[in-house]
């Protein structure tokens, strides 16, 4: 970018908070000078833009500037790939193919500048989280830039910006090894510990944290424990860390009862991290604890798992903390990057954190106290009957704003398209539990219940691609996932794992690993889309799936986006997002129907600019053409109503971004799919 055009844009932007924030601090207002330069576009996640030039009068004419195609970054291509893309002085940096490479792209040509890529043999072939993740990060301070990345073997890697190369004064030749300054024993070859998330660089002080394998079947109730740290910029010297399980004389480790801190493991933070370089803060979404879906050799509350916890940025000393779900049994850990706001609450100015859930629900704070806006009250929670399982007599429900997306299940829920398919789902219901969200799992049992029906499922609710916030009209907006789940426990094949029970069902046998269908990367069912069936009971009951003649369980929509006003804790607007699939649209038992858009079972990323909301479709229908595609879709801000659309040639498997260069915007999202490789798509306005 032309420097002159560069200080323009910064004037511009100094004078935003100004003409359209008024009262607001400028802690949090969007990607910055016509750039991208982090993940989620600024340090507090808000995925906003204020540029304008691709608007709805030119959105469905955008011209293809570019594309790029990542098939040749790795020993075969990548069929899930899930990079934002940063774009700084006119270069833009990603991750990508099979062995995660980094490459730099002239940002207006998409021509190749550079790649790297680091060859970790076993390591990498037997980590938990391979493949290219979900980007970079970048930092800058006079001639010296460099990008920051953390490899499948859970390396983190610094490389000059400008040549690629690994910066020699960074850890050792430009590597620092994560598996190692953990505060606890690990196998450096076959540790079950990694990332596909990106750190987060802030005041020289890099954030990284951990994932782990699915935790639904795990081997052991022993694992290792997602530590994060903080590590200095310029050297790699690790700086601080933080136990999420807390060790004895830590605050916490009371929740954890008998010896369970011990050997407990998991709790890393694999969704995105957010900083506030004022208040000097890290927000830290934690997973879950081993396992998911039974806790009993951990009883007790369980800190710090699945709580949204402020750290400090220099020392990574708790600042505050909110356990969002107690003793977790529902693999309902936070998955995506708390967002930064600043909000005005009937006059009051708030400098606020909200958090996205899969359990539908936004938990918002002031960031800089950890104080609910709105109260959070805790509300008794229904107990199970799982042998040897601690149950909290709790959990902590937001009075605003309202869920955002469907939580528990009645036969309300249900399908109601025709008689017969009612009927069908009324029979299938009628095998499980059913009950508010926070119902337990059950012992799975082939004369039943079969599972407990969960909604939002595991997979469902927000995920990984977070949400965006308007910070002109503090509006919130969340793609969400309607799905369903059976979530049963069953005890594990001979040798498999040594807990008690696992997740599983009584027909078809414990979970194995594997499976492309986990938020955090593992496997996970996704009973919406794969008809699990089951043998005779001794009841004479008939085969068993949560599918109806091939149809969804539950009634549509399978998938929205939500407006919420973040002044009022209310949900301005809410629509289904997604063509209506070409498996429910052409279903015989539909013949005849007039049938709505339902959206599509996904949690997609999407983008806010000054203009418009935009998010892509997460699977391919046909279009009146005949042709396959997805679409790239986007709606007006305020009412939630489609304005344009443009046809991508897979689904958006990437959270889009946007950039402005040579008096240019810039559209680039990911895409992939089943037969489709990762591929970067660049539009700009015509």
């Amino acid at each position: 970018m032309k420097p002159q055009r560069k200080f323009l844009l910064s004037c511009i932007r100094q004078l935003l908070p100004l003409l359209f924030l008024p009262g607001m601090s400028l802690a949090q207002y969007g990607a910055p000078d016509g750039e991208w330069p982090t993940y989620g576009g600024d340090l507090g996640h808000t995925r906003y833009s204020g540029l304008s030039a691709i608007d709805a009068s030119n959105f469905a004419d955008l011209e293809i500037a570019w594309r790029f195609k990542t098939d040749n970054l790795g020993p075969s291509p990548e069929f899930r790939f899930q990079s934002t893309p940063l774009m700084i002085d006119g270069v833009l940096y990603s991750t990508g193919g099979s062995r995660r490479a980094v490459f730099a792209l002239d940002a207006v040509t998409g021509e190749l500048l550079w790649t790297f890529s680091l060859r970790e043999g076993e390591r990498g072939d037997v980590a938990p989280r391979q493949l290219s993740g979900r980007g970079l990060a970048f930092w800058q301070e006079g001639e010296q830039a460099r990008v920051v990345y953390v490899t499948p073997g859970y390396q983190m890697v610094a490389l000059d910006a400008v040549t690629g190369r690994p910066v020699e004064t960074f850890g050792a030749n430009g590597v620092v090894d994560l598996m190692q300054q953990l505060d606890q024993p690990i196998d450096l070859a076959m540790g079950q510990i990694g990332l596909h998330a990106t750190p987060i660089i802030a005041r020289d002080v890099i954030i990284v944290g951990a994932a782990h394998r699915t935790g639904g079947n795990p081997a052991s109730r022993e694992n290792v424990k997602g530590f994060v740290r903080g590590y200095d910029v310029r050297t790699g010297e690790r700086l601080w860390i933080f136990h999420t399980i807390p060790m004895p004389g830590e605050y916490g480790y009371e929740t954890w009862e008998g010896d369970s801190a011990s050997y407990t493991g998991n709790t890393g933070v694999w969704a995105q991290i957010s900083v506030d370089e004022e208040l000097n803060m890290v927000y830290l979404p934690v997973e879950a604890a081993t396992g998911d879906y039974y806790g009993a050799y951990r009883p007790g509350d369980n800190l710090f798992a699945e709580t949204l916890l402020a750290v400090d940025l220099r020392t990574g000393e708790r600042q505050w903390h909110f356990q969002l779900v107690h003793h977790g049994i529902w693999d309902q850990d936070i998955p995506c990057a708390p967002i930064l706001m600043d909000i005005n609450v009937a006059g009051r100015l708030i400098k606020a954190v909200a958090q996205p859930t899969k359990q539908a629900f936004l938990y918002v704070f002031d960031r800089e106290t950890g104080e609910p806006v709105w109260p959070i009250v805790e509300r008794p929670a229904p107990a199970g009957d799982v042998p040897g399982e601690w149950y909290s007599p709790t959990q902590p429900i937001p009075t605003r704003p309202p869920a955002y997306d469907r939580q528990g299940v009645t036969e309300d829920d249900l399908i109601d398209f025709t008689p017969e398919l009612r009927g069908r789902a009324l029979e299938i219901a009628s095998w499980h539990k059913m009950g508010p969200l926070f119902t337990p799992p059950v012992v799975s049992s082939i004369d039943g219940p079969l599972g407990t029906l969960m909604a939002p499922s595991a997979a469902g609710g927000a995920n990984w691609p977070g949400g965006s916030f308007d910070p002109e009209t503090n509006m919130l907006y969340i793609s969400s996932n309607s799905s369903v789940g059976s979530l049963g426990i069953v005890p594990p094949y001979p040798g498999q794992s040594d807990m008690a029970y696992i997740q599983g069902n009584a027909a078809t046998g414990p979970r194995t690993s594997g499976g492309a269908g986990s938020s955090a990367g593992g496997g996970r069912t996704d009973f919406n889309a794969v008809q699990r069936e089951r043998p005779t009971s001794s009841r004479g009951r008939p085969p068993i799936g949560l599918l109806v003649n091939g149809l969804p369980l539950l009634k549509p929509p399978y998938g929205v986006i939500t407006a919420i006003d973040m002044n009022r804790g209310e949900i301005a607007w809410k629509i289904p997002h997604g063509q209506t699939p070409d498996r429910v649209r052409n279903n015989p038992a539909l013949a005849g129907a007039d049938l709505p858009r339902t959206g599509q079972s996904a949690s997609v990323g999407t983008l806010a600019t000054r203009t418009l909301l935009i998010a892509g479709e997460a699977e391919m229908t046909t279009g009146e053409d005949g042709t396959s595609r997805a679409m790239l879709r986007a709606y007006d801000k305020t009412t939630g109503e489609e304005l344009a659309a443009l046809p991508l040639p897979a689904p958006q498997t990437g959270s889009p971004m946007t950039y402005l260069l040579d008096g240019e915007q810039y559209l680039v999202v990911a895409v992939s799919g089943r037969g489709y490789s990762g591929e970067l798509i660049a539009f700009r306005q015509p």
